[in-house]
């Protein structure tokens, strides 16, 4: 059976679209462009239209990544109602997602190839980044810089999310909950 060839207006999105569904369910993020270009169906030389190397389709997949956790923690924070609620929602919805996407939430923080794009300084930051500094500029507590209050509560959140992908802190749902409300699970 011969392979039909890819025909699409926007190879580049189909990429990332089946470099993201490669690494669901993954643990780390090794992933191939020939693999890629095999979920698309087109030929790994098809890929390095796009992408000079691997290390420049891992950015792209890490940049997506990054929009994506970006929105599900404004989602969660607008369920949540907004305000402190929405504040604490928005740490939840980390660690979740870096429990449900383990090999991209490493890649979007392992990734060299989009330096600025996490980083806590003002400068060149994701949509998530300024999201976070937006909401711990409301919340710091009175006498603690913004800045500082938002390292601290990326610190924790992110702290978690990483014990609990290498297997040092057995957590559930309940206990993430409890973390962030100061509450027992018992």
């Amino acid at each position: 059976m011969r392979v039909k060839p890819y025909h699409h207006g926007d190879l580049r999105a189909a990429l990332i679209a089946a470099g993201l569904r490669l690494l669901e369910g993954r643990a780390g993020g090794d992933l191939s462009l020939r693999e890629v270009a095999r979920a698309v169906g087109v030929s790994p030389n098809a890929v390095y239209r796009h992408f000079p190397d691997k290390r420049a389709l891992m950015g792209a997949l890490a940049l997506e990544g990054l929009a994506k956790l970006g929105a599900e923690q404004r989602a969660a924070a607008e369920t949540a109602g907004g305000g402190l609620a929405g504040f604490s929602a928005t740490g939840r919805e980390y660690v979740r997602f870096a429990m449900e996407n383990p090999a991209l939430f490493r890649l979007i923080f392992s990734n060299s190839e989009q330096p600025g794009l996490v980083s806590h300084s003002e400068g060149e930051s994701s949509d998530a980044m300024r999201f976070l500094r937006a909401n711990a500029a409301q919340f710091a507590p009175r006498g603690v810089d913004s800045s500082i209050f938002t390292l601290q509560a990326w610190s924790m959140v992110h702290g978690l999310a990483m014990l609990i992908l290498d297997g040092r802190v057995p957590v559930d749902d309940a206990t993430i909950d409890a973390v962030f409300t100061g509450t027992s699970t018992q």
